[in-house]
């Protein structure tokens, strides 16, 4: 019940701002290009960025410290928290791997993280805030799980809450090649597994009834799912609750799978599967049982493919023509792909490259996306690039400069014949920002208090004349 009327009132405020943005703008073509704004820099091996359901960005680095970024990209000079001395990063997949604030945060300030020790295995754990709300307290750490690694890679490391108030956690198959022990498929391990969780007592943690081993001794109890490699990255969707994960292949497959959580047990295939593919399928159950990824692209190639790095599907308000797609990256290429279903399947796009090695994706409060680059410690904004303006002769005329700008713009060739006289700045999603009436006197429309972001500016002649222009501050 919940589930449908979200759904039912998240179209409704769609569909209310989707006609108002055609009233507004009748005159704007709109196409989709994915495209990658600087917001934040000077970051060490950022892996996840998480929000705690306000303004803040969390910005995990791979060495153990987490660090808060505000709203206008500024970085707080004291880390969130620093548990470096306690995580084991000295292989390239070790380290601080995951953050995810509590349902309940705002309440009773838990958060979770998922590292490596200095024995090398994976710690679940979960601290408190302090008094500080920027500040966590580094003593207050209560380990919920540990599970050993048998090798240092593969360790996944990706944490999110499920719409049914649950913790999930995404592991991988234990590392070396192959899956030479098949952790994936052995459901007697950890390994190679999504995990689900009850984090809402007092202490420790309790498994869901509804786990599909629960009461089975064919597998652990704490087994949601199975049959992954390196599950890198994973999110639900806010919309309808549906998970996502990006799985990173072997040699020949990256895969993308989704399912809805309503039911549980599935199996992914590796390492009978690498993709679509068959891998070793010695021992393997019937092909039938196995959920296959909704898509997949090739490893290898030129650009050459690597590594997928999962995202999240869009459903912020900045970008109509982004809604509903998903967004993943491939680490290698530095490109960002997008997933947009259409007749009855998922159709892949490529844009790009970028660069910095596109390791993690984030949601901010608004459910605007953002990526980060792991060589290059840069938070980007992803953001709609392409904006055409139906030309007429009142848009000819005039200019916005600078643009892109961030303080200040102004219209270039104002004369006597037509004047503008007022100036109408709108969001990308149609809400009304400013409006403001030119003088001789007063040239300079003030941008400096706006986030970065494209906007739409709508200038209006003596004459009643009206053009649109399309702004970008940086």
């Amino acid at each position: 019940m919940y589930l449908t009327k979200k759904k039912q009132t998240y179209f409704t405020m769609k569909s209310r701002n989707y006609l108002l943005f055609v009233l507004l703008f009748p005159i704007l073509l709109f196409s989709q290009d994915v495209s990658l704004q600087s917001f934040a820099s000077g970051f060490t091996r950022p892996v996840d960025i998480k929000h705690a359901n306000d303004s803040r960005l969390f910005i995990v680095e791979q060495d153990g410290v987490i660090k808060i970024l505000n709203s206008a990209g500024i970085t707080n000079p004291t880390p969130f928290l620093d548990i470096d001395t306690r995580v084991r990063s000295t292989a390239n997949e070790q380290g601080l791997l995951g953050l995810v604030f509590d349902p309940n945060y705002a309440t009773n300030n838990r958060f979770y993280v998922n590292y490596i020790n200095l024995s090398g295995n994976t710690v679940i754990a979960r601290f408190t805030t302090s008094a500080n709300p920027d500040i966590a307290d580094d003593t207050s750490e209560e380990i919920l799980l540990t599970i050993t690694q048998p090798y240092n890679n593969h360790n996944g490391g990706s944490l999110a809450f499920g719409n049914d108030g649950f913790l999930y956690i995404a592991l991988g198959d234990g590392g070396n090649g192959g899956d030479p022990q098949n952790y994936a498929q052995n459901l007697q391990s950890l390994l190679g597994k999504i995990l689900r969780i009850d984090v809402s007592g007092a202490t420790s943690y309790t498994v869901p009834a509804t786990n599909p081993f629960v009461g089975n001794p064919a597998g652990l109890d704490e087994i949601w799912s199975y049959g992954l490699r390196n599950p890198w990255k994973m999110s639900f969707d806010s919309d309808n609750g549906e998970l996502w994960i990006g799985d990173v292949g072997q040699s020949n497959k990256e895969e993308i799978n989704n399912v809805p959580i309503v039911n549980a047990g599935y199996n992914f295939g590796w390492r009978c599967y690498e993709g679509n593919s068959t891998f070793n399928t010695s021992g393997c159950p019937s092909m039938s049982t196995i959920t296959f990824p909704v898509a997949q692209y090739n490893y290898g190639g030129s650009p050459f493919k690597c590594s997928i790095t999962g995202g999240y599907r869009y459903r912020g308000a900045d970008y109509s023509d982004f809604q509903g797609l998903y967004f993943f990256a491939d680490y290698c290429t530095n490109e960002i792909g997008t997933l947009e279903y259409s007749g009855g399947s998922w159709n892949m796009t490529f844009n790009g490259p970028f660069s910095g090695n596109i390791a993690t994706f984030g949601e901010d409060s608004s459910k605007e996306l953002y990526a980060a680059g792991l060589s290059n410690g840069v938070i980007y904004k992803i953001i709609d690039t392409t904006l055409d303006v139906e030309e007429n002769s009142l848009s000819n005329n005039y200019q916005l400069y600078p643009n892109p700008t961030q303080d200040f713009f102004q219209i270039n060739n104002q004369n006597s014949a037509s004047q503008i006289k007022e100036v109408v700045m709108y969001s990308f999603s149609g809400k009304l920002i400013s409006n403001t009436r030119i003088s001789t006197e007063n040239q300079k429309i003030t941008t400096s208090q706006l986030s970065k972001g494209i906007y739409i500016v709508q200038l209006i002649s003596n004459n009643d004349a009206v053009s649109y222009h399309k702004l970008v501050i940086n």
